[in-house]
């Protein structure tokens, strides 16, 4: 059963006449199987939301709604293994994303010149986005948003986050911007051509085309103006890039890498760190940047700027920053990188990253929450323990590093 079939078929206000009969006569057939827990839930949220103004030919489409087991499924699933950072950058800077890209870029440029002088933004980072979260609009979503959010809503760890999505989302549909028989987006409530979540759509979703409508799920314009919207109140600054590549010395303290520390341009060329490209220069009006190192000391270093950290607050993901930031750049040129990523090496599963966490935490490093992901904590923890031990303090987690872990913990029982 494909992914739409799943989500379409709890959907009754998708259809009519003999099919609503359908699934009226199927839901009293699985009265008995019924959910008390999710029941519950959906009743205190119908409360809530008529306290905040919600009609009720809104309300009544959350008594239509069942747990999606498809939506269960991925929110819990936890991948095999981690997706290296030149196989992430491959798999979404792809020739037929930059043809598209390019594409766009001249069919809308009258458009995004007004973005651009309007918020600041650069057209080409605002299609960038536009490219990564749904392929310029040919991947929306195809899970309906009150079953997905009320899916992720009535139980589980993502429980808060869809619940409060979920009462916003009634808020867009009394808002009168969408209607509920184009109401979808991802299995995470994520909607429209730049996937916003409602609440984010709620504070900075724009009307580009002044029809009165905030229309990110049909329009183009609209999504592209909250995209350029969000990014100018997230810190975008005018007229500087979102960071570039460098080139490090020989022997170089790597303990002053990662997203956490910042410094001035003027303390990174005392450290003679300098741009891999002529094009670009370390010059002061740039503001404190920090030094991203996405594979280690082994492969290509990248200096950010307050840019960088805007894209973060579109996803916290560094990769994402960088999938966009490179996606943008590569619309006008081939730019290829001047280090090599370190191809050859592993990145650690999921499983062996809480196994890391775990002997981390019991030598006495904060690593935050053990749940096998390398979040800032678990990567701060890491570079400690480096520079404890010996070790080049890049932060960056290796097979190298866990057997090393291993040894110690053996040793000291």
């Amino acid at each position: 059963m494909s992914v739409t079939q799943l989500s379409e078929r709890n959907m009754p206000w998708r259809l009519s006449g003999l099919g609503a009969m359908l699934v009226l006569l199927l839901g009293i057939a699985s009265a008995a199987r019924a959910d008390p827990v999710f029941d519950r839930f959906i009743s205190e949220v119908r409360k809530e939301a008529a306290a905040q103004g919600i009609s009720e030919r809104h309300l009544v489409n959350l008594d239509r709604l069942t747990p999606e087991p498809e939506i269960t499924r991925l929110a819990s699933s936890q991948p095999e293994y981690v997706k290296p950072i030149w196989a992430y950058l491959d798999h979404l800077i792809t020739p037929n994303r930059l043809k598209l890209g390019r594409e766009n870029l001249s069919a809308y440029r009258a458009y995004l010149d007004k973005l651009e002088a309007q918020y600041g933004v650069p057209k080409a980072i605002i299609v960038a986005i536009w490219g990564v979260e749904t392929n310029y609009g040919s991947n929306k979503g195809s899970f309906h948003v009150l079953q997905a959010l009320a899916t992720l809503g009535y139980e589980g760890r993502r429980a808060k986050f869809g619940r409060q999505q979920l009462l916003a989302a009634l808020q867009i549909l009394e808002s009168g911007d969408v209607t509920i028989n184009n109401f979808y987006g991802s299995w995470a409530g994520a909607m429209g051509h730049t996937q916003f979540i409602p609440t984010t759509y709620l504070a900075y979703a724009a009307d580009g085309t002044g029809d009165g409508k905030r229309d990110v799920w049909t329009s183009p314009q609209d999504a592209l103006a909250s995209t350029a919207n969000y990014l100018n109140v997230s810190g975008w600054q005018r007229a500087m890039p979102w960071g570039f590549e460098v080139v490090l010395p020989e022997n170089f303290d790597y303990g002053v890498a990662g997203l956490a520390q910042r410094a001035s341009p003027e303390r990174w060329r005392a450290r003679q760190v300098r741009p891999a490209r002529g094009t670009q220069t370390l010059a002061d009006s740039l503001g404190e940047m920090s030094l991203f190192l996405p594979s280690g000391h082994r492969g290509p270093a990248f200096l950010v700027t307050q840019n960088f950290r805007a894209l973060l607050r579109y996803n916290t993901a560094p990769a994402y920053a960088l999938a966009v930031g490179r996606l943008s750049e590569r619309f006008a040129a081939t730019v290829p990188l001047v280090g090599d990523w370190p191809t050859g090496d592993r990145p650690l599963k999921p499983p062996e990253i809480f196994t890391l966490q775990r002997f981390l935490r019991k030598a006495g490093y904060l690593v935050g929450d053990i749940d096998g992901v390398a979040g800032r904590k678990t990567i701060s923890a890491i570079r400690d323990y480096q520079r404890a031990a010996g070790l080049i303090a890049d932060g960056y987690p290796t097979p190298g590093l866990l057997t090393h872990l291993r040894q110690k913990n053996q040793l000291k029982n």
